[in-house]
């Protein structure tokens, strides 16, 4: 994968070719061609981490929809709750939370930075993985939730649901971007690059895409994959 300063000079001569009549690198088209391919799939790692994060505000969508049909009475097929926690176990804890743990946590401890930060996201990783194991277990006992399940699993959604949108929002605004300055700009692109192919190991070619298809199938038969759902009326 070409650096994206790389791309944006093939880009500016390939342009100029065609102005001009010249051939570059075996044709102008040919050379345009290879650079929106190469655009198309550079991926930054803050991007890659962000739109990871994408996934997890949904499923913590799905978690609080989840709860609060709990706790008016309705019932909830386990296997939604069931199937929206192994998104959980393995896109974000085995997967996502890895990368951070081995890449982005080591370099910040080494250089003696957001230290305190740090520490704290650990700690949650640790607590995030035991809920989970305790929602898969809460949800997967019965052949139906109901009322006698509420009040475990309800309050192991809602402490997740706690814990996870400022732990996620506190990556977006400060450990992402301080990452960004704390290495070198070669060094950040072949992070990218690692990211990527870590996810295609684990997932395939098109790993995130999949998962995101999970997650909306699971918002689909809550009735909450359209995004008019969320639009309150307002006079």
């Amino acid at each position: 994968m070409e650096y994206r300063s790389e791309m944006r000079r093939r880009g500016f001569l390939g342009t100029v070719g065609m102005l001009f009549g010249t051939t570059l690198t075996g044709g102008v088209s040919q050379a345009l061609s290879a650079n929106r391919t190469a655009e198309g799939e550079d991926v930054s790692p803050a991007e890659d981490l962000m739109r990871e994060h994408g996934v997890l505000k949904r499923v913590l969508l799905v978690y609080g929809e989840v709860a609060d049909r709990l706790v008016t009475g309705k019932a909830v097929d386990p296997k939604i709750v069931t199937d929206a926690a192994r998104i959980i176990r393995d896109f974000i804890e085995d997967y996502h939370e890895k990368l951070e743990e081995n890449h982005l946590f080591p370099r910040f401890e080494k250089a003696r930075q957001l230290n305190d930060l740090v520490s704290v996201l650990r700690v949650q990783h640790q607590r995030g993985r035991r809920l989970t194991d305790r929602i898969i277990g809460e949800s997967s006992r019965a052949s139906q939730v109901t009322s006698r399940d509420v009040n475990p699993l309800v309050t192991d959604l809602r402490l997740f649901i706690r814990m996870y949108a400022p732990h996620e929002a506190r990556e977006d605004t400060v450990l992402f971007p301080a990452f960004r300055r704390l290495v070198s700009p070669n060094e950040y692109d072949a992070l990218g690059e690692e990211f990527e192919d870590e996810e295609h190991r684990l997932f395939g070619e098109d790993g995130f895409e999949r998962y995101v298809d999970k997650v909306a199938a699971i918002e689909k038969s809550l009735d909450i994959f359209e995004l008019n759902t969320f639009t309150p009326e307002v006079r």
